[in-house]
């Protein structure tokens, strides 16, 4: 395979929600073929000798495993719990090694709360078919079985560690929060269990029913208005909801009608929330801001609301929502 330069580009979070955009499934489990030869660093990582998703060495979880046909099934699996990026690489490829050693040094650096799974497309090749892979490196997350395409060719530590911080909160707004690590394998104690309407909010957002997540974050901010948590939760399970039936093609041509029409409030608002959910966080802003500027009446403060969910989105004690708020009071006032 050939390796252009491209360079990273942010998380499509939307493509949680294109169905049918890469058929994961296709892969089942074959009879066992020879294990990959370990890739640069895979040494030092602790990865298993079992190829599996939960191999330990020295009594420290793996937070990186070589993946190939035999155990991608259980990978697709595990990033019901945790967000599973997979790097497909190729000896051949000059740049795998280091971005195999940035992406894995960032894995590590977040304590267990995602996994990298290092797939040698020579070895593998119907690994990079199923992510429909047409050069390496490239990484595709994958989250509760949806692959969220995040970069070709090059990158450093920086911009995957970016990228990584985009595709926790994609993973978060979709309910996959958990970790493995050394807490686990000391035995931490498990985590107070979720209050009732936050649990039921959480079961709704796996199941794909965005609408009963909402009622119950809801009904949790009627019982108590200062739950912050509700109130994020809310926010994140509105976007989702609104992005489900947005196909790529759609997108385009919302795109093009926000671009033709400048005081359409809907399309502006529509192509902010595709910005906010590619990761391309302060252009959603910008975007909405901008139109509070320009236009009075109703449809600033149907604008002005859309942007103080999307603070609660991002996170309030975000340096990029604080900057925000900023634009905003300028242009109110």
């Amino acid at each position: 395979m050939s390796s252009p330069g491209y360079r990273p580009t942010p998380a499509a979070a939307s493509q949680l929600n294109l169905r049918g955009a890469v058929d994961l499934s296709s892969l089942r489990r074959p009879p066992a073929p020879p294990q990959a030869p370990p890739a640069s660093g895979a040494a030092d990582s602790g990865t298993p000798d079992s190829g599996g998703p939960g191999g330990a060495e020295s009594g420290r979880a793996s937070l990186r495993v070589d993946a190939t046909e035999t155990n991608f099934q259980d990978l697709v699996q595990l990033s019901a719990q945790i967000p599973v990026l997979f790097l497909l690489w190729s000896r051949y490829a000059a740049e795998s090694p280091a971005v195999l050693d940035a992406a894995q040094r960032v894995v590590e650096s977040y304590g267990g709360r995602l996994v990298l799974a290092a797939a040698d497309v020579d070895a593998f090749p119907q690994l990079a078919q199923a992510f429909q892979v047409q050069a390496v490196p490239t990484a595709v997350a994958v989250v509760k079985g949806q692959p969220v395409p995040l970069f070709q060719g090059p990158a450093d530590d920086e911009q995957i560690r970016s990228l990584v911080d985009e595709l926790l909160k994609v993973a978060a707004a979709n309910g996959v929060t958990g970790s493995i690590g050394d807490a686990a394998q000391e035995g931490e104690a498990e985590p107070a269990p979720l209050p009732p309407l936050h649990q039921a909010a959480i079961d709704a957002i796996e199941a794909g029913d965005y609408a009963g997540a909402a009622a119950a974050y809801k009904q949790a901010l009627l019982e108590m208005p200062a739950d912050a948590d509700a109130k994020a939760g809310l926010a994140q399970v509105e976007l989702m909801a609104r992005l489900e039936t947005i196909s790529a093609a759609e997108a385009e041509n919302l795109r093009q009608l926000a671009a033709q029409e400048p005081d359409n409030v809907q399309a502006q608002l529509g192509v902010a929330d595709l910005d906010i959910s590619g990761g391309h966080i302060e252009d959603g802003f910008n975007r909405i801001i901008a139109f509070i500027g320009r236009n009075f009446g109703p449809e600033r403060e149907t604008a002005r609301l859309r942007l103080l969910e999307l603070f609660e989105v991002v996170g309030t004690s975000d340096e990029r929502v604080a900057k925000a708020r900023q634009g905003l009071a300028r242009v109110l006032f």
